[in-house]
């Protein structure tokens, strides 16, 4: 049975997109809606499906290897890996996901080159001193691109990050603000960031991609 309180929080949420890109002088539709399910169920996934969303986020292959087969009808349907990825684990990753937003190296590019189809990848930029994130240092983009681009089968959508965590969102306007320029540096037009309680401010500093778990799905409570 269809959640309606989720469709009420997905009403708020698409408001809060329109008056955000409204406000920077931009339009709903240059911003994807990516509801992450990571940690809920398949049948969370199939209610959002119903209420016409179509891109996913997904932490951990493992977590998704399990819920997949049950997702695996919902047609045009795309997931996303936003989870650290370690190269090990790159072959299984293919199997699941038709975007990677975590490639920080040279190395899981070359292994994600391997598809047999086309993957769509972000970059992942490590913008804060946070030990707990990943990333590849801005130094280390150069290299990083010219590798990806190397890729046949990877195409390179835009870079993406995740700030230092705090309930106050305007701080994590520098490291949007970061991000948009290494884009422009490098000419990358995709932009992943912002979440539930920033992604007013991560509009604003161009984002094409939001990333929203808690204002669609509620707290996460593992089993």
């Amino acid at each position: 049975m269809l959640d309606h309180g989720l469709a009420d929080r997905l009403a708020t949420v698409r408001d809060r997109i329109a008056t955000a890109a409204a406000r920077a002088g931009r339009t709903p539709e240059q911003i994807l809606l990516l509801a992450v399910t990571k940690v809920f169920p398949a049948a969370v996934v199939r209610d959002a499906y119903e209420l016409g969303l179509r891109d996913f986020g997904e932490n951990y292959v493992q977590e998704f290897e399990h819920k997949a087969p049950l997702v695996a009808d919902l047609s045009g349907a795309r997931f996303h890996l936003i989870g650290h990825l370690q190269s090990n684990k790159s072959r299984k990753a293919l199997d699941l996901f038709q975007v990677i937003q975590t490639v920080d190296s040279p190395r899981l590019a070359a292994r994600l080159n391997e598809s047999p189809t086309p993957v769509e990848v972000y970059l992942e930029v490590k913008l804060s001193a946070e030990e707990s994130k990943h990333g590849a240092l801005p130094e280390k983009l150069p290299e990083l691109i010219e590798s990806v681009r190397a890729c046949p089968q990877l195409t390179l959508t835009g870079l993406m990050t995740i700030p230092p965590w705090t309930e106050e969102a305007e701080q994590s306007r520098p490291y949007f603000r970061a991000l948009r320029e290494l884009a422009a540096r490098h000419n990358l037009a995709g932009l992943s960031m912002g979440m539930s309680h920033d992604l007013e401010v991560a509009i604003e500093e161009g984002a094409t991609c939001v990333r929203i778990g808690t204002a669609l799905f509620g707290k996460r409570q593992k089993s």
